[in-house]
């Protein structure tokens, strides 16, 4: 079979099993998934439709299968078989439990159809990969708080909190309309609107100490979560400069990029390093503070101030508890 044909023929029984999913898809995400004229989706459908595959579109709106049609069992190539393992794993050690107990449930119904060499694929890899997470994600008293959030984004009903900030003493009872959540700097974040604050908030999983659904529905028509992210991004930013040893830096390399981290140039024996930061008050001095012995600020003078306060404060700490042993 010709190379152009088999490539085609393979196309088709994606976007197959891509409007399978039940959702209406416009024709112009499947030619950019598959990198393609809008003219060959056309085709391509055309093609299904020829076939019996009972598929009602609209201009300008999209393609869906009708209701009731179903694919006959979907067969997967050793490697794809083999991806499920490393997805698995991530799921264990990134999702909460009670997400992971569905994904394991899923997943224990894809490996029962697996044949041949992709069954002895994933037997043969699901001891040999092993995922860590450095991070409590999860509050130990609300092991179940992505299941309720991701409930809650698809009903639309609102969700009760009791969260405790890192700025704030105590907790605060807090009443969110939840819009999508997301995975950055090692934890999750759920971003919602706020009753309490009445405006737009991001909340760390790990820092709920009580999560409940609710029966009321949402108050207002949301954008997506990608309007609210890029809104985010575009806050104002202050510019922080720091010169580190140049020994020291291949260590924090990989971690300064959840600071805002934009520029290096070596100086000397030092390698200074330009930031934009959000957060010029918290995150980034307290990272800062993990290397200061080996690093200096060139700029600004505030954020010098804010270092020198948490050096302080910590001092006092010590002493304060040198003091209490010695009495």
């Amino acid at each position: 079979m010709p190379t152009d044909n088999l490539n085609r023929f393979d196309r088709i029984v994606a976007i197959l099993i891509h409007l399978q999913s039940g959702r209406v898809i416009k024709a112009q995400d499947l030619a950019d998934r598959f990198q393609v004229s809008l003219r060959t989706i056309y085709r391509d459908v055309r093609s299904l439709e020829a076939a019996g595959v009972p598929i009602s579109g609209e201009a300008g709106v999209g393609y869906c299968i009708m209701e009731g049609y179903r694919l006959p069992p979907v067969m997967f190539t050793r490697e794809e078989a083999g991806s499920f393992v490393a997805a698995e794993k991530l799921m264990q050690k990134f999702s909460d439990k009670t997400l992971g107990a569905y994904y394991e449930s899923a997943m224990f119904k894809v490996k029962s159809v697996l044949k041949g060499s992709a069954r002895d694929r994933v037997a043969a890899l699901e001891s040999q990969i092993w995922v860590n997470s450095a991070q409590e994600l999860f509050n130990k008293s609300t092991p179940n708080a992505l299941d309720v959030l991701l409930d809650s984004i698809a009903e639309k009903k609102q969700v009760a909190l009791q969260y405790q900030a890192m700025s704030a003493e105590k907790s605060t009872d807090r009443l969110i309309e939840p819009i999508g959540l997301f995975h950055e700097h090692n934890y999750w974040y759920v971003m919602a609107f706020c009753h309490l604050r009445k405006d737009y908030r991001q909340f760390r999983t790990d820092r709920m100490l009580r999560i409940k659904r609710t029966d009321a529905p949402f108050t207002r028509e949301h954008e997506s979560l990608d309007s609210y992210r890029r809104t985010e991004v575009s806050s104002p930013k202050t510019k922080v400069v720091i010169r580190v040893k140049k020994e020291v830096v291949k260590y924090i390399s990989t971690g300064r990029q959840y600071y805002g981290f934009v520029s290096e140039e070596a100086v000397g024996d030092q390698v200074e390093m330009t930031f934009m930061t959000c957060d010029p008050h918290d995150s980034l001095p307290r990272w800062y503070l993990m290397f200061c012995d080996c690093a200096e600020i060139v700029e600004p003078e505030s954020f010098r101030e804010r270092v020198s306060g948490l050096l302080q404060k910590a001092s006092h700490n010590l002493l304060h508890k040198a003091e209490a042993v010695v009495t």
